[in-house]
């Protein structure tokens, strides 16, 4: 993509409930294919979807972030949503990390079941004013169709191109939906709390130092985190 002397930056939301390979490989993949300068992690305080009861404490979420990336010198971990401690919407993060950062071209990276619903999100159709978004899809798409934008959105993007394992869409503000194959890693983070809960290995799913960090606080064994 053009080069408008701006900083690109991708910025990864979740519960991070908890971190997993899966979504550092996402991330990792991501950033090579577009060209990223880092990816910041933005772990939320209260998802609107969830109850506060389902999500393990926000400071055990940060930690384990933490010891995950730790070794890798371009992800980094924004914690606006975390001490704001509140429900956490994407378009109050993107006005408060673009009023914070002029000089960054920000990328929201999400899950493609998740885009497709984007019409819920709350004001939805702001949010492409302040931001990119890398949408991830896997290799070999669904019905061999390449993905398109949702019909939320249809009139506002057109086709702008395809470069190796990237589909882009743009508006009328230059920002852009980039649609990427990743090859990444079949975990999900419910998957590895069932693992623990049935006392079952869940080594080479988590970064060694999480793994630690779970055991030895005992979370995700059944009984409320502290």
């Amino acid at each position: 993509m053009e080069n408008n002397g701006k900083k690109k930056v991708g910025l990864f939301g979740g519960t991070f409930d908890p971190v997993h390979m899966g979504h550092l490989r996402a991330g990792e993949e991501i950033r090579e294919m577009l060209g990223l300068s880092e990816v910041y992690f933005i772990p939320s305080a209260l998802p609107p979807h969830k109850e506060s009861s389902e999500v393990t404490p926000s400071r055990h979420r940060l930690k384990m972030l933490e010891l995950a990336l730790d070794s890798n010198p371009f992800f980094e971990i924004c914690e606006y949503e975390v001490e704001k401690s509140s429900a956490s919407y994407t378009i109050e993060t993107l006005k408060y990390l673009t009023g914070l950062h002029a000089d960054h071209e920000f990328y929201f990276i999400v899950g493609n079941e998740l885009f497709s619903d984007i019409e819920t999100w709350k004001d939805y159709r702001e949010l492409f004013k302040l931001s990119n978004f890398a949408v991830i899809t896997r290799p070999g798409f669904s019905n061999g169709e390449p993905p398109k934008p949702p019909l939320a959105l249809g009139a506002d993007f057109s086709y702008d191109k395809n470069t190796e394992n990237v589909i882009f869409y743009r508006n009328k503000n230059s920002k852009v939906i980039a649609f990427t194959q990743i090859r990444g890693l079949e975990v999900s983070s419910t998957e590895i709390r069932r693992l623990i809960k049935t006392e079952k290995s869940i080594r080479y799913l988590v970064p060694g130092p999480v793994e630690e960090y779970i055991m030895s606080n005992m979370l995700y064994r059944g009984e409320e985190a502290q």
